[in-house]
């Protein structure tokens, strides 16, 4: 039977005791509760040390004293000399372990980073400390900033980032190898200003890529006088390459008339001759190589339509093969806005027979199916022609059907052209493409504005 501990006070209200007491009399507290003293002395490791060999278990000696105020420190030792270095300890008074410098080549823990001093001027500094120690070292484990992202690792080492995850490579079909992302191209919109002349294209909302293309600029004649440049062109979606076709149409064309009118060509002659060339260029595809990598079975070679308008300072000339369009729409809204280009489709086939009225044709399924297109497999080349002479201000809309199938009429295209057209020609682009935006975007949508008459060169929109 264990013994009740002697107690001098009572451990709850602290009164004193009298020796052999089993219960408290100041509070009745049961003094058999409070457990026995252990016999044992049991050693208590201080950060690692334990106590001097040769004292008694639990026994620690006592620290030093410290030393009177006013007396030199550190105290002088047996030989009067000043300690440069005095040994410390532990909390329980044993004497600490020599420190053993690590070797000059072992680094610091890993993952370990320090700031050091500038290293210091004079012939005292050793640069060989600054020169072998790096600002940081490696972690041993994976960094977690460099494992968060793998997919960006080969993105980094060529080729495109995507722009949705930021991470992926983006495939030579556009697409990002990490997410799926369709990236944007290059032409999924595209604007430019040339003087007086402006025009916008856009891929639409519905369509994966933009297949229309167009070219604008402008020019002086023998004379001196101005002359403006718009051609627009609308790749065929059924066939091979109807990007590559559109692009190349437009270049080809619009090249052709920046070089043909300065040498006095006539206008409208110059204008047959550059949808010519540019045909002669849609079907130089076919035979390319990439025609026939892309050809599939329901597929025909590159096509496109065309429409262009050459203004001058007092004719307006226009020239379309396909269903792409030009209109006429005067400063002076109380004058009559007219269409200038008779489309190659059923819809107009069937309203020129006299089959159908307009509103029936184009309501039809069949109304954009185009009798007429630049391409090698085309049926014989007529291109269309027509020459106006304006007497007063106006601006020339010239569109593929992504923009006219939302303000097919004159007046339609005429109440949604900015009153300011003729002054702030790409402003009045983009509201147009907005419009056809707006209206659902079903089709790429391309438009180019050119005043009349030409504005001489270095004068553009306000």
């Amino acid at each position: 039977m264990s013994q009740m501990p002697q107690l001098s006070a009572c451990p709850s209200c602290e009164e004193p005791l009298e020796s052999g007491d089993r219960f408290c009399g100041a509070c009745g507290y049961d003094l058999s509760a409070v457990p026995e003293r252990p016999e044992d002395n049991p050693t208590i490791a201080m950060n690692g040390s334990v106590p001097a060999q040769g004292a008694a278990a639990g026994a620690y000696p006592e620290p030093p004293p410290a030393p009177p105020a006013g007396a030199a420190w550190p105290a002088p030792g047996p030989d009067g000399a000043h300690a440069a270095h005095l040994p410390g300890t532990d909390s329980g008074g044993s004497a600490l372990p020599p420190e053993t410098p690590p070797p000059p080549s072992a680094p610091p823990a890993a993952g370990v980073r320090f700031d050091r001093p500038p290293q210091p001027d004079g012939p005292a500094a050793s640069p060989e400390i600054y020169q072998t120690q790096p600002d940081e070292y490696l972690l041993q484990a994976p960094d977690p900033r460099v494992s968060a992202e793998p997919a960006a690792q080969p993105a980094a080492a060529g080729g495109k980032v995507c722009v949705a995850c930021r991470a992926g490579r983006v495939d030579d079909d556009g697409y990002c190898e990490n997410c799926g992302h369709a990236q944007p191209r290059e032409r999924d919109h595209m604007e430019q200003e040339s003087g007086p002349v402006a025009a916008v294209s856009d891929r639409g909302l519905r369509h994966h890529r933009n297949e229309d293309a167009f070219a604008i600029g402008t020019t002086a004649l023998p004379d001196g006088s101005p002359a403006s440049v718009a051609i627009v062109c609308d790749g065929v979606s059924s066939a091979t390459r109807p990007d590559d076709a559109s692009a190349a149409a437009s270049k080809a064309a619009g090249d052709t008339l920046l070089a043909a009118l300065p040498r006095g060509t006539h206008p409208q002659q110059a204008m047959h001759d550059a949808i010519l060339t540019a045909s002669r260029a849609v079907n130089s595809l076919a035979a390319e190589p990439a025609t026939a990598r892309e050809q599939a079975p329901h597929q025909n070679a590159p096509a496109c339509t065309i429409v262009g308008a050459v203004v001058t300072s007092g004719l307006l000339i226009v020239g379309w093969v396909g269903d792409s369009r030009a209109y006429w729409v005067p400063v002076d809204r109380s004058a009559p806005p007219a269409r200038l280009t008779e489309d190659d489709s059923w819809a107009a086939q069937m309203v020129a027979a006299g089959l159908m009225n307009e509103a029936e044709a184009y309501a039809d399924e069949r109304a954009h199916a185009i009798t007429g297109w630049l391409g090698a497999d085309a049926y014989e080349l007529e291109p269309h022609t027509a020459a106006f002479k304006p007497d007063r201000p106006g601006v020339v809309v010239v569109c593929t059907d992504g923009l006219w199938n939302y303000a097919e009429a004159a007046d339609e295209m005429a109440r949604i052209v900015p009153l300011d057209a003729a002054v702030h020609p790409l402003h009045s682009a983009r509201v147009l493409l907005g419009h056809a935006l707006d209206g659902g975007g079903h089709d790429n949508v391309t438009v180019a504005l050119v005043p009349f008459p030409a504005v001489p060169q270095g004068a553009g929109s306000a």
